[in-house]
């Protein structure tokens, strides 16, 4: 594959954990906003999950588009 589809691939890939984590987010503001407390936890849970996978997701896209 060559570097630029590589980098694409990558960021692309990024952008949708991104995404992810996103909506993650929402959601445990929306139970939080609902005074639902468990589910908001549940969902925190799996925006920081999703955050993680996408910070690591972020620095290996960046780190192929700075070669």
């Amino acid at each position: 594959m060559s570097n630029t589809k590589e980098a694409s691939t990558l960021h692309t890939q990024a952008a949708s954990t991104h995404e992810e984590a996103a909506k993650h987010h929402r959601k445990a503001a929306e139970c939080h906003d609902q005074n639902k407390p468990n589910d908001a936890k549940v969902s925190s849970k799996s925006a920081m999950d999703c955050c993680n996978k996408a910070q690591k997701h972020s620095a290996t896209a960046c780190e192929c588009s700075a070669k």
